[in-house]
Order: C-alpha cells, then sequence, then structure tokens
C-alpha cells in the first residue's frame, strides 16, 4: 500500500529551477527521511506535498487521493520547523484549537499529551516555554489527529538530550502503531537511530534513493592486485577508494557476492573481508562529497 506518491514534480521561482522533475513512492508502513545540503529544494518539496505550495507541473497522491483532496487534512499532519505559536496562550489553547476544527475530544487532547511528555506544563502561557518544550507542543499539535501520514520538519530542534531520546521513542512507537512517517533532521546521528530509508536531494533532483530492507553497508577487502581490482570495480559502477592498503567499497549486502564473483573471476584473490554498517553522515559525505567542501552547511 503506497502512503505518499510523488510524481514528476517541478518548480521553479522565476528562473531558478528549484525542484526538477522529482518522483518518488513512500509505502505503507515506512520512516524516510528527505536528505540534501542547504538550497537542495527539501522545504520547498515537503511544502508542495502538504498543499502550502503549488508545483508548475507534476502530481501529489497521499492515501490515493489527490493532496489538494480536503479530507485529506483529517489524515495527515505536518509539523514546520520555526512554526509559530502564540506566546499569551496556553499549550492547551493551542491543542484546544485542533481539536476544534478536527472534531476531537478533550480525553484526545490529555491522552496526547501524556503520550509527548508535556502534561506537566500544559496549562503554562507559552511565552514561559524553553524551546524544547515548544518542540514537544508543536509534536503533539502535529499528532493529535493520530495522522496516517505524519511530516516532521526538524523534530529535534533545541533538544536536550533526554527530551530527543523521548522524540525518538515516540517517533519509532507512531510507526509501529502504523503512522507512515517523512523526516527532516539536522541531527544525523539520530536519524541513523531512527531509520535506514534515505531519500538524498540535491539541487532540485534526488541523487539516491534507498528504501529497502537492507542496510547499507561499507566493506573492506584485502586483495591482490589492488590497482587491477580498482579498476575492474570501477567498471561495475562500484564505488571504490583504496583506503589503508584496502579496497573500501561502498555496496548493499545483498551485492557483495557479485563483487566477490567479479574479482574471483579476473584472478583477484581476496585475502580478507571487513563489514560496517554505514551511517547516514558516511553515506552523505560519500554521494555529496565532504559537508564542508562545498556548504558551510548540509541538512536532512
Amino acid at each position: 500500500m503506497t502512503i505518499l506518491q510523488v510524481e514528476n514534480i517541478t518548480k521553479s521561482y522565476g528562473k531558478e529551477l528549484v525542484l526538477n522533475n522529482i518522483s518518488f513512492n513512500i509505502p505503507y508502513p515506512k520512516i524516510v527521511a528527505l536528505v540534501g545540503p542547504n538550497g537542495s529544494g527539501k522545504t520547498s518539496l515537503l511544502n508542495i506535498i502538504t498543499n502550502l505550495l503549488k508545483p508548475d507541473s507534476g502530481n501529489i497522491q497521499i492515501l490515493g487521493r489527490p493532496n489538494t483532496d480536503p479530507n485529506i487534512f483529517y489524515e495527515t499532519s505536518f509539523m514546520q520547523d520555526n512554526s509559530v505559536l502564540y506566546e499569551y496562550l496556553t499549550g492547551y489553547d493551542h491543542l484546544q484549537f485542533i481539536a476544534d476544527v478536527q472534531n476531537l475530544s478533550k480525553e484526545q487532547i490529555l491522552k496526547t499529551s501524556q503520550l509527548v511528555g508535556n502534561d506537566g506544563y500544559l496549562h503554562k502561557k507559552v511565552k514561559n516555554y524553553s524551546l524544547g518544550m515548544k518542540q514537544h507542543l508543536l509534536l503533539a499539535m502535529a499528532i493529535l489527529n493520530k495522522p496516517k501520514l505524519l511530516i516532521l520538519d526538524e523534530p529535534l530542534n533545541g533538544l536536550d538530550p533526554t527530551s530527543a531520546i523521548r522524540v525518538r521513542e515516540l517517533i519509532i512507537q507512531l510507526h509501529k502503531e502504523g503512522t507512515t512517517i517523512l523526516i527532516s533532521s539536522h541531527n544525523l546521528g539520530e536519524i541513523d537511530r531512527i531509520t535506514s530509508n534515505i531519500i538524498f536531494i540535491k539541487s532540485g533532483q534526488i541523487i539516491e534513493e534507498d528504501l529497502a530492507e537492507f542496510e547499507q553497508v561499507t566493506y573492506y577487502l584485502s586483495v591482490s592486485n589492488q590497482q587491477h581490482a580498482i579498476k575492474i570495480l570501477k567498471e561495475q559502477q562500484i564505488p571504490v577508494i583504496l583506503e589503508n592498503d584496502r579496497l573500501k567499497i561502498w555496496i548493499d549486502e545483498k551485492s557483495l557476492q557479485t563483487v566477490i564473483s567479479v574479482l574471483l573471476n579476473q584472478g583477484i584473490s581476496i585475502k580478507d573481508i571487513e563489514k560496517k554498517i554505514t551511517g547516514s553522515e558516511e553515506r552523505y559525505q560519500q554521494i555529496f562529497g565532504k559537508k564542508d567542501e562545498e556548504d558551510e552547511s548540509f541538512e536532512i
């Protein structure tokens, strides 16, 4: 079952092309991270998915219906980064407003607040909230309607380690209960703890899409005739470098046997293989280069 279908989305601001024919599907249930440098088109894409911005061309389907369908509002939710909260209203006032719009009960407000962990300060005015407390409130507002698709933009922003752990555990719990989640966050380490499903985007185009049910890994191979082995693997379009007198290759686990067969068939002996799980930051650097070579910052 496909929860989110993005088809050929293109968007320009004047002469600047920010999204170039973007397409991908997210099946039920998945947690997927959208990864890319600043200016990659991530924010524009999220705004188009949630119908806050119109594309020049292309279509978005959520739960099999156009994202312009007003009923989608009751089954999806979007936690935006830097969302505006009203300082002279309480946290409860914010949740009550959403509950009134969506015909949700008072019990649902209390249950959601307890789940997120902001029930202890729910009746305090937002002007007295820390940044972390505001993030908890925004998350509670986003999940109040028990959405089938939850889109989170920087949900870990401003959180101390304890709060970040709580939010991470909540995201995983929501996923286990059947919520499909599309998430962006600068915290690559936390993303590694949440999901291995990542869409990499740069300059408005998808560079790599990894939504498979296997982990991306790095293999270190000790082989004979290293330079010949590197040439062979590059001809097979397998990313490889020589590091500490070993071949370092980035492939999924299913492709390892193919690599071994190719090398052995070319008369190259393999003395040792070491496996290392590839984290999102390392994978980012493999695709885009070191994050400070082109940009001073990066985001996912």
